[in-house]
């Protein structure tokens, strides 16, 4: 994936704000490659100019830096400019703000061709996908070239690598006529748990009665496979729709909610780790079709015990204390050991001291882990804290489990046990010679 930095800039309009982006424009072929090297793409560098993208009131005007067209148009810059007078983009905002928050945007166009059509069709299409890096928001664009209005005595500039007319500005004038969002690409959830997938569609037109394709496929670690299927439409009573597919029990999709409102989104209950993995949204509707990806992470904090309640050495045989990590997902775990005398500042590091066991795992997925520690009573005398740390990546900070070293108890019971037999023994020795006599 090519990532590039954003760069906004915004156009005070009697209807809002227009966002630019820093692009790429896609292209098969350019380069030989070898059987290993496989498809060979070509990038060429585009510019995106979403007019009127999010209304601009309350925008301080020293915050508005006006976007000006080259001067001179050339035939070689790509700017494609996207009108949004008939779609309202979700949470479009978060494009406008991403510069100051310091998130990059991934933005790819390449050329797409609309069901029933060919390649060379008029008016041309294109598709963008423009991605918030660290999730908020991801769009997968279909874009429809606009007629350019000329002078009459005037030919258009042609676009050079496109081979199609450019407005009197330089630019490609778009129109976005379908687009399948999701407002959070990436999402974690706990097992057990239910959880939505967020997914939406806006289109330009809908025929009444016309069906909406809604697909859901799963894939992880080179496998795949359809979640659910189904086909809907709107009609003048009610919403119709075909019978659907489900293939995992507990998931579902809304037909309703589909037509009326473009969510598509995907909702699984009781969660597993056999959840995980990479979500394809598919949304069809007339001639247009694209997708959105939606990433679920399945997680579960390891529940953390210590093999000992207390800790006191009697003697100057050593001792094994054990950090049990129990059912976590997903794999990595870190345990760490510290010991802190009473008369230290800061603990000390016994990791290297420690052994690890393997990695258990059960049945529904989650995995065990143990930790062991030998300790000596000449190394940790009484009033010594000793820490398991555990990280993983469930826990906001490490979990500490702790316990203390105890003074030895005293010998007293042991001393009071043989004082009484001793008596016991006494009593019986002289009864027996009481009974001789």
């Amino acid at each position: 994936m090519f990532t590039i930095l954003v760069f906004l800039s915004l156009v005070c309009g009697l209807e809002g704000a227009d966002v630019v982006l820093s692009c790429s424009l896609i292209e098969e072929g350019g380069g030989t490659g070898g059987m290993m090297s496989g498809a060979m793409f070509t990038r060429t560098p585009s510019t995106l100019v979403f007019r009127d993208l999010v209304g601009n009131q309350g925008l301080s005007e020293e915050l508005v830096t006006p976007y000006e067209p080259p001067e001179t148009p050339n035939a070689d810059d790509l700017i494609f400019e996207l009108s949004l007078r008939s779609i309202q983009i979700p949470n479009a905002d978060l494009l406008l703000h991403a510069d100051c928050n310091e998130q990059e945007v991934v933005c790819e166009v390449s050329r797409y061709v609309p069901r029933g059509a060919d390649l060379d069709s008029l008016p041309a299409h294109f598709i963008g996908s423009v991605q918030l890096d660290g999730g908020g928001l991801s769009l997968t664009l279909v874009l429809q070239t606009l007629h350019s209005e000329t002078q009459s005595d005037t030919q258009p500039l042609i676009q050079s690598k496109l081979d199609l007319p450019l407005s009197q500005s330089g630019t490609l004038q778009t129109e976005v006529v379908f687009v399948v969002f999701s407002r959070v690409p990436s999402i974690a959830a706990p097992i057990g748990g239910d959880v939505l997938l967020d997914c939406g569609f806006r289109q330009k037109e809908s025929v009444p009665g016309q069906d909406v394709a809604l697909e859901w496929r799963i894939q992880h670690r080179g496998n795949g496979r359809k979640i659910l299927d189904m086909k809907a439409r709107q009609t003048e009573a009610d919403v119709g729709q075909d019978p659907v597919f489900v293939d995992r029990e507990g998931a579902s999709a809304e037909a309703d909610l589909l037509v009326r409102d473009g969510n598509a989104s995907l909702t699984l209950r009781r969660l597993k780790v056999s959840d995980e993995g990479t979500y394809i949204c598919t949304v069809g509707s007339g001639e247009f079709q694209t997708q959105q990806i939606v990433h679920l992470h399945i997680t579960q904090p390891p529940r953390i015990t210590l093999s000992e309640e207390k800790l006191i050495f009697q003697d100057t045989t050593p001792q094994k204390l054990s950090c049990h990590c129990h059912r976590y997902y997903p794999l990595d775990v870190q345990v760490e050991w510290f010991s802190q005398e009473p008369s230290e500042e800061e603990p000390v590091s016994l990791s290297k001291d420690s052994s690890l066991s393997s990695h258990r795992q059960h049945s529904d997925g989650t995995y065990s882990l143990s930790s062991h520690l030998t300790l000596r009573p000449g190394e940790n005398p009484p009033g010594t804290v000793i820490t398991c740390r555990v990280s993983h990546s469930t826990l906001e900070t490490p979990t500490d489990v702790a316990l203390t070293v105890d003074k030895p108890e005293p010998q007293t019971v042991l001393w009071t046990i043989v004082l009484m037999l001793v008596i016991s023994v006494f009593f019986l020795y002289q009864a027996f010679k009481g009974a001789e006599n």
